[in-house]
């Protein structure tokens, strides 16, 4: 309390304690896939084409990471975290400094645009730092002192790409760096591309922030997309089972972070059985956090003027984002134009779909004069409570807007000043998703409700520090099923007005 000390009129800016609660971003897609270069396991934030072609290169032969993040873009996303796994993409010149007998070679590349011979020596190494001199045609061009295996300011992997114009140094994907042998001097080599990729790869570790498991400590991610885990698929590099168990992986990701969704493709050339064998088979494939859909789309190359068929995962996530931004995300984002596919890779029947709809499995159909639409909004779950995308996440928006805007309520008194205020920040914030018609009922009362007194929150529970706010919404649910019952119409014998 200020002392007052000189007679006056004082002023005091007060806190009223509650602080409103601001809707989160609904539509952040994170990729996975094969680059033409760019940081490995390290998630990258762009918000355009172009930021990812600075970053990670263009369109790659055999891959779908960019084609699917320019889907994105040209369907409405808005902002991506982009993680690149493995050694997909042309390498250029690369070579192998040894460490020792027991630790991995350091593999160092030429940067993009570099064609002339590049030699590396190392000097003054130790057991953690170490100098690298780079010639260029015989001509010392750079010196690199303080290099460091260790993360940190000299950390090799980061000095180089931040200093270096003419090499780069590719992270292990597991394990840790260790310092280049004193002496060695090695010539870069184009060698041809090998990639190497496994399951563990994409699923990555939270601890050491690799694969999407490092997508845990960004909290705004809300889609997950993998579509290059068919095209590892498609070389052999992965088998049927090793594709379900990064899918798994994903699906097992979204649950646990309670805030995201997978976006799921199923492999290229299954026709309407095999697809719905691929869908079923799988145990795993249960999941309110999880969507698939099929067919494949086809696009076309804007480089080179191709037709390719990718996986429709990157599409589907800029669809969502279009569809938030247009409607909200309480409206399901189907019966939604997909851009920039120029015909899908199987045409469907009804009687195909009346097959796949009841499993979730969500179908992409063309229609004369309307073009490629998304013709369904399901999630994998059996449950029919969670049965609709769109309820999914309008729950994922509301439960983390109002998780990240009560945390002025923590430490506060458990007393029913605290109850009420807390209850009246939770209802304004609710009325307004209500007037946005994201929720069912005419009025207020009957779309949600507040409990925060003291009878949810009794004397053993405050002795605990526990404060618990009981919250119930009635979500609006899609239209999916439209009935028009049409009979003859006698005249006469209508209905009275």
């Amino acid at each position: 309390m200020p002392n007052y000390l000189a007679p006056g009129v004082y002023v005091e800016e007060v806190s009223s304690g509650s602080k409103p609660i601001e809707g989160v971003g609904t539509a952040v897609g994170a990729f996975i896939g094969f680059a033409e270069k760019g940081p490995v396991n390290e998630p990258v934030l762009v918000t355009n084409w172009t930021q990812f072609t600075q970053a990670f290169g263009g369109f790659v032969d055999g891959s779908y990471l960019a084609h699917s993040v320019y889907g994105y873009f040209l369907n409405g996303g808005g902002r991506a975290y982009v993680v690149r796994v493995g050694a997909e993409g042309p390498r250029g010149a690369v070579a192998q400094l040894p460490t020792g007998a027991d630790t991995p070679p350091l593999t160092l590349r030429a940067r993009a645009g570099v064609d002339a011979e590049i030699s590396v020596a190392v000097e003054e190494s130790t057991k953690d730092t170490f100098k690298l001199v780079v010639k260029k045609a015989g001509k010392v061009e750079e010196t690199h002192e303080n290099l460091s295996t260790r993360r940190g300011p000299g950390f090799v992997v980061t000095a180089l790409r931040q200093r270096s114009k003419l090499i780069e140094v590719e992270e292990q994907q597991a394990g840790k760096l260790a310092a280049p042998v004193t002496g060695t001097e090695v010539v870069l080599a184009h060698v041809d591309a090998a990639p190497a990729v496994s399951a563990r790869d994409y699923i990555g570790d939270a601890a050491d922030r690799t694969g999407f498991a490092g997508l845990e400590a960004i909290d705004d991610v809300t889609m997950l997309c993998a579509p290059d885990l068919m095209a590892a698929h498609q070389r052999g590099l992965l088998d049927e089972d090793g594709v379900k168990a990064v899918q798994e992986a994903m699906i097992a990701h979204c649950e646990l972070m309670s805030d995201r969704v997978a976006i799921l493709d199923s492999p290229k050339g299954l026709n309407a059985q095999q697809v719905r064998k691929w869908r079923t088979d799988f145990a795993g494939y249960d999941s309110k956090y999880a969507t698939m859909y099929w067919p494949w789309v086809k696009v076309v190359d804007p480089l080179s003027g191709k037709t390719n068929e990718i996986p429709p995962s990157g599409h589907l996530a800029g669809v969502w984002a279009r569809s938030d931004a247009t409607r909200g995300v309480h409206k399901a984002p189907a019966n939604e134009q997909l851009r920039g596919v120029v015909a899908l890779e199987l045409a469907i029947t009804k009687s195909e779909h009346d097959a796949l709809n009841p499993i979730g499995l969500n179908c992409l159909r063309s229609f004369p004069g309307q073009g490629i639409r998304v013709w369904g909004a399901r999630t994998l779950s059996s449950d029919p409570e969670w049965r609709y995308l769109n309820v999914r996440r309008l729950f994922n928006y509301v439960e983390k807007s109002i998780l990240q805007g009560t945390n002025w309520v923590v430490f506060e008194p458990n007393d029913p000043k605290l109850w009420d205020s807390v209850k009246r920040t939770i209802t304004m914030f609710l009325r307004g998703v209500w007037r946005d018609g994201a929720l069912f009922g005419r009025t207020p009362n009957e779309s949600f409700y507040v409990k925060c007194d003291e009878e949810n929150n009794p004397q053993e529970n405050r002795d605990n520090g526990i404060l618990t706010v009981e919250i119930g919404i009635a979500p609006v649910k899609p239209a999916e099923f439209v009935v028009f019952r049409i009979s003859q119409y006698a005249e006469g014998a209508g209905l009275e007005e």
